[in-house]
């Protein structure tokens, strides 16, 4: 049982809840206090090393999520024609955590190895994933601010091969999806708070992400979102040390000259 059940279908809230999480999650970062003391970044910085405003973010977020929203729907629509995700009856919880970390592996593999490739090849960082990395200093509405083709091959085909391999139902769907958009906006916010427990139980975190936005991390720390498996097993692993900076903050060095 679940709040929506009755309201709306597993399939139309699988594809409206991460939206609405991403909104609430990231907003409420928004809206924090300054908290200089826990940024990586100093905020002066946003506005000089950024080459991106907010409202452009803002704008192509919403595209970009638009553009999800319409095939995702369409992918639920198609698996329940078949009877694959809302006639399956729930799985007991321990084969719903299995297909979670299934999920988890394959979301993995799908964005390391497109995004690595998306560096590697210099037409497509020149014109599609550059526009990500126009955010150099990350914040975290800017979390899925990408060119509109990186966000269909990357996220939309990354999620539908997750969903299609763990053979998941739409309705454990629905919490996967939402889980990995928090953790995204997480890994983008830009700062080290204590307690966060995302730091806690994945190295591949805020800091971790922070180095592959610096110029010199550029070729490494590309796993995204949950863990840094394929980045220690292909040589693309960058270490980093979180140093005080003198004016307050923190900042996400690597630990040694690359």
């Amino acid at each position: 049982m679940v709040f929506w059940e009755g309201y709306v279908s597993d399939e139309l809230m699988g594809t409206i809840a991460p939206i609405v999480v991403y909104w609430l999650y990231a907003g409420i970062y928004q809206l924090l206090p300054p908290l200089d003391r826990f940024r990586l970044h100093a905020r002066k910085e946003q506005n000089t090393k950024n080459s991106v405003t907010l409202p452009t973010v803002v704008k192509g977020v919403l595209s970009q999520q638009l553009l999800q929203a319409t095939l995702a729907q369409s992918l639920f629509w198609v698996t329940a024609k078949m009877d694959v995700s809302s006639n399956a009856a729930q799985p007991p919880l321990p084969i719903q955590a299995l297909q979670f970390l299934v999920a988890m592996l394959v979301m993995d593999s799908w964005q390391y190895f497109m995004h690595r490739y998306m560096h590697e090849n210099k037409f497509l960082y020149r014109h599609i994933h550059s526009w990500h990395h126009r955010l150099v200093v990350t914040y975290a509405i800017g979390a899925l601010y990408n060119h509109p083709l990186e966000g269909l091959l990357l996220d939309t085909f990354g999620g539908g091969i997750s969903f299609l391999v763990s053979g998941m139902t739409a309705r454990t769907a629905v919490f996967f999806f939402c889980f990995a958009t928090v953790k995204t906006i997480d890994d983008h916010c830009g700062l080290w708070l204590p307690g966060n427990v995302f730091h806690l139980f994945f190295h591949n975190n805020t800091a971790y992400h922070d180095i592959h936005h610096q110029l010199k991390g550029l070729k490494y720390n590309y796993s995204q979102p949950f863990f840094s498996i394929w980045d220690r097993l292909l040589g693309t692993y960058m270490p980093y040390d979180l140093v005080p900076r003198r004016e307050g903050g923190l900042e996400a060095r690597p630990s040694k000259d690359y």
